[in-house]
């Protein structure tokens, strides 16, 4: 097992994961960043037309270690 960090960025600046979750593989890292991202989405979606949504992943001696995002974009075709 090994502690990874999830950095958000979204439309609200960075917030900067000083807790880390214990996870024991690469599989669970990316379904964790899943997990960020689509309740991130479900909380700031409804309210926007764009956004991008991103993780960073950090390791235990704080380098990052992967990067993942969601892009949303919502345009209104009936514009009168």
């Amino acid at each position: 097992m090994s502690r990874y960090y999830f950095d958000l960025h979204n439309g609200d600046g960075p917030l900067r994961d000083d807790h880390g979750v214990e996870i024991s593989s690469r599989g669970g890292v990316v379904r964790e960043v899943a997990k960020i991202l689509l309740e991130v989405a479900r909380d700031e979606l409804p309210v926007c037309d764009r956004a991008i949504i991103s993780v960073t992943v950090r390791d235990e001696q704080g380098q990052p270690i992967s990067v993942s995002s969601l892009t949303f974009s919502n345009e209104w075709l009936d514009v009168k």
